[in-house]
């Protein structure tokens, strides 16, 4: 990639002198100004850059917030409050803070599936991929414990629930239960654990956000039409998208602004405004919208599996195994074609999975009860039938259109050859 930029030239003496001994000048050139883009991205990949700009975002208003918040259960829920009603602009920071996790999920969860649909994953990007993974993994895991800090009705049973499914693992559950707590119960010394890590993660994620990007850069990003690209097909990274990912942040901003001016608690649960109380449990202990398919998935085993592991520990392992199936999806997908414009059938199960994850979230929002119970099992099997079943034989048997030689070939109609069955 790096023959493919022209050389940065310095017209100021003080700006060399600085870059000979520091070059940051020529590595911000490199990688966001001359670096060399396809020529034909559509604004599903704005999600990438905004997923960046989410970050930053949750980033600036914790460290201001946690200027304010007091992490003990005798104080925090009140924090909480001197937050939103005594601090200047307190209440926008923290529904900004709020409101900008549930932003920056919605944003990565579809930077996922646009992966899932061009093949972002496949050669030479499957270590890109995996990073992506594993910032999913620490984003939930910051998120959780984020959830538990305003010490609310749902924070501490959520906590409560969550860290006791750790001691369905076998010999070494109850003692990770009683890490995690602190103690024998959640009480101050777990608050205090979760706002430490809930503090130190978002760096933990901009350091793998940062080997995301070099991976990215090493082999440039992927294209809609899913084939290798010559110099012609490129294009410099500016002005061309910093104009389009400044279109895309603008019109993210005004759904933003929406949620937070307008609609500030239209994503959370009304009993987070009650004090945490040991005593009384809610009625539905359900977590934050974008955990809604995991908690699902959770709750659909219900009974042992193979007469070996108990449903507990089932539901536990096929919770983490929703999220630890991405991992592997580059070596699942056995087909070459990268993007789905060229396998119909793949792009019918495609939408097919789209579909389930809603079902799922559906069935997590609300009480195991009735046809809900049989409907999220249905909807789990039918998850991991999708990247452990479908995909490996699909790509075996489905029979591509043809694929283009060229970003030219689908206007110039030259170079087009039937792709062979995988």
């Amino acid at each position: 990639m790096a023959s493919d930029v022209e050389p940065l030239v310095l017209k100021s003496p003080t700006l060399r002198w600085i870059e000979h001994r520091l070059p940051i000048i020529g590595f911000g050139y490199r990688h966001l100004v001359a670096y060399q883009t396809p020529r034909n991205l559509n604004y599903w990949w704005n999600f990438g850059s905004l997923a960046g700009i989410c970050l930053m975002l949750q980033i600036v208003t914790g460290v201001v917030l946690a200027m304010h918040y007091t992490p003990h259960v005798a104080h925090a829920f009140d924090s909480v409050e001197h937050i939103m009603r005594d601090v200047n602009w307190g209440w926008l920071l923290r529904y900004a803070h709020a409101n900008g996790a549930s932003m920056f999920f919605l944003v990565v969860y579809i930077h996922i599936f646009r992966g899932l649909y061009y093949g972002s994953y496949k050669a030479p990007r499957e270590l890109l991929w995996m990073l992506g993974v594993v910032i999913l993994f620490l984003m939930m895991a910051t998120a959780f414990m984020g959830y538990v800090l305003p010490w609310g009705q749902m924070s501490f049973w959520a906590a409560t629930v969550i860290t006791n499914l750790f001691s369905a693992i076998p010999l070494v559950g109850e003692s990770i239960v009683t890490w995690l707590w602190g103690g024998f119960s959640v009480d101050n010394p777990t608050l205090q654990r979760f706002f430490s890590l809930h503090y130190l993660l978002p760096f933990v994620i901009v350091g793998v956000v940062f080997l995301h990007l070099v991976a990215l850069h090493t082999h440039g990003s992927n294209n809609p039409v899913g084939i290798d690209l010559t110099k012609k097909d490129k294009i410099p990274f500016h002005p061309y998208y910093t104009v389009k990912d400044m279109f895309g942040l603008a019109v993210f901003l005004l759904v933003f602004a929406g949620f937070v001016f307008f609609a500030p608690n239209v994503l959370g649960h009304p009993d987070n405004y009650i004090p945490a109380n040991p005593l009384v449990t809610p009625p539905h202990i359900v977590p934050e919208w974008y955990f809604l398919p995991f908690y699902a998935i959770l709750r659909a085993i219900t009974f042992d599996i193979f007469w070996i592991i108990p449903a507990k520990l089932g539901g536990v392992i096929a919770m983490f195994a929703a999220v630890g199936v991405l991992f592997f999806l580059p070596w699942l997908d056995t087909s070459k074609v990268r993007s789905a414009r060229y396998r119909p059938i793949y792009r019918i199960f495609f939408w097919l999975l789209v579909v389930d994850c809603f079902i799922l979230g559906y069935v997590g929002a609300h009480p195991p009860e009735g046809f809900l119970v049989t409907l999220g099992l249905i909807a789990t099997i039918w998850y991991f039938a999708h990247f452990l079943i479908i995909l490996p034989i699909l790509g075996k048997l489905e029979r591509p259109l043809p694929v283009p030689e060229s970003l030219s070939t689908p206007v110039l109609g030259r170079g087009m050859a039937p792709a062979p069955a995988e």
